[in-house]
């Protein structure tokens, strides 16, 4: 995908409120160091526990969907990320254009980084889920490795995620989500449930929060695919083999 650079995206992000800019600093404490009651912004330091479940989007975007999922979902915490700062750039100016309008949101921010850096930032189980929307398909086989269902993230969100935590994946390319039911089961996951046309199913479209892509392809007609994955639980060995939990 071919991204327009915007002259001085890096800057503006640097310098946003909304921003998170030194997150190894809260590595393990992300609930009691960053959302409180009090906070407005990112750097602020007023401690205040908060043991709501906090949530990640991996490739937000422009923000549209963690930004409605935050504002729908005031007991939860949200943190959306973006590798591009010109595409956070973007997100960044709707959401001030948001507070300007008076709609304040506490329990949101955005940090500009590389997914693979995950197990950096976070720490085991610090995660409650996962939202991954409209990934890059990365069709080439050669490119495998850089899908966000590969066994390579996986791997990487199974470490961050709670015991309870879970993935949730949308997309419209068919090829990609045959690729990733595969990969979730082939690497220890339960598909908790799964749709291959996303509108028209009455139980997972509940409550379904499009995203600018989702709203782009479904108007084409193309049908949007999504599936909720957790980690398998091991309870123990027994003659020396693991067992799982399903």
């Amino acid at each position: 995908m071919r991204l327009r650079h915007i002259s001085g995206s890096e800057e503006f992000v640097s310098n946003s409120p909304f921003v998170i800019q030194n997150p190894e600093a809260l590595k393990g404490h992300f609930s009691e160091k960053l959302f409180s009651n009090e906070n407005l912004h990112a750097t602020q330091t007023i401690l205040v526990k908060n043991k709501r479940p906090l949530c990640l989007e991996i490739g937000m975007g422009k923000g549209k969907f963690i930004y409605e999922m935050a504002k729908q979902n005031s007991e939860m915490n949200f943190i959306g990320i973006e590798r591009y700062d010109s595409v956070l750039f973007k997100a960044i100016k709707r959401r001030e254009k948001e507070e300007e309008a008076g709609i304040v949101l506490k329990n949101l921010y955005y940090m500009s980084m590389d997914a693979r850096l995950l197990t950096e930032i976070f720490s085991a189980g610090e995660i409650d889920a996962i939202y991954l929307n409209f990934s890059d398909p990365w069709p080439k086989k050669r490119q495998a490795n850089r899908r966000l269902t590969s066994p390579v993230f996986l791997k990487l969100y199974e470490q961050v995620l709670s015991k309870d935590g879970h993935v949730e994946f949308k997309t419209d390319n068919r090829d990609l989500f045959d690729y990733s039911l595969e990969s979730f089961q082939e690497n220890g996951w339960n598909i908790l449930a799964k749709s291959f046309d996303l509108h028209h199913d009455e139980r997972l479209s509940s409550g379904n929060i499009m995203t600018e892509y989702e709203e782009k392809f479904s108007a084409k007609g193309n049908p949007i695919c999504k599936c909720v994955a957790k980690k398998k639980k091991v309870q123990g060995k027994r003659d020396g083999r693991k067992v799982e939990n399903r």
